[in-house]
């Protein structure tokens, strides 16, 4: 593995400052003086690595999309009743909506869909998230915990249906009683809605 340069250090410096000021301030409200101010840099230094403000806040998505994708992968990995990896998947989206609040504004913000990184990110996210998804459903399958006739269907509703209790967390920043959203959630997605 290749060791980091101080270019390398000195540009993700710059990302996690941005990350902080952005999460801060908002994309719109954000400008380059405060970015390079957080990051203790002369602006000048903040266009050697990248030529806009768009170019920053794409990096600080990027990040935090990586980061999603790795907690999501620790916590799944780590279990290996499937129902548990649900719940851990669930749990740590919305766990990381505060720390990762760059990448779901970007992922919900109608006002930044016009750049065309964003719907990459997206599409990316979702199809990793619905490939991991269904990789939780084939082995419950396969461990006879679930009954599961098209587990990409399957994942895909799964997916959708966790973004859609994201919703109200987004707009208000909280949602009462999150735990208990979450075993009613957890208990349609297990149980289902017919009485047996």
């Amino acid at each position: 593995m290749n060791q980091p340069n101080e270019k390398d250090e000195v540009r993700e410096a710059i990302i996690g400052a941005a990350a902080l000021v952005f999460r801060k301030y908002g994309f719109r409200k954000t400008t380059m003086d405060e970015i390079a101010l957080a990051a203790h840099k002369a602006k000048s230094s903040l266009y050697y690595y990248f030529n806009s403000k768009e170019e920053v806040f794409q990096a600080v998505v990027e990040k935090e999309a990586l980061s999603l994708r790795g907690n999501l992968s620790i916590a799944v990995n780590a279990l290996n009743d499937p129902r548990e990896k649900i719940k851990a998947y669930i749990s740590v989206r919305m766990q990381s909506r505060e720390e990762l609040s760059n990448l779901y504004d970007a992922m919900q913000n109608e006002h930044l869909a016009h750049f065309d990184f964003i719907g990459r990110i997206r599409e990316k996210q979702d199809k990793e998230e619905i490939v991991m998804m269904q990789n939780i459903l084939i082995d419950g399958v396969a461990r006879k915990t679930f009954q599961v006739e098209d587990t990409e269907l399957a994942a895909i509703a799964i997916v959708i249906a966790i973004k859609g209790l994201e919703i109200p967390l987004l707009t208000t920043n909280r949602i009462e009683n999150i735990d208990l959203h979450l075993e009613h959630l957890l208990g349609i997605l297990m149980y289902g809605l017919v009485k047996r």
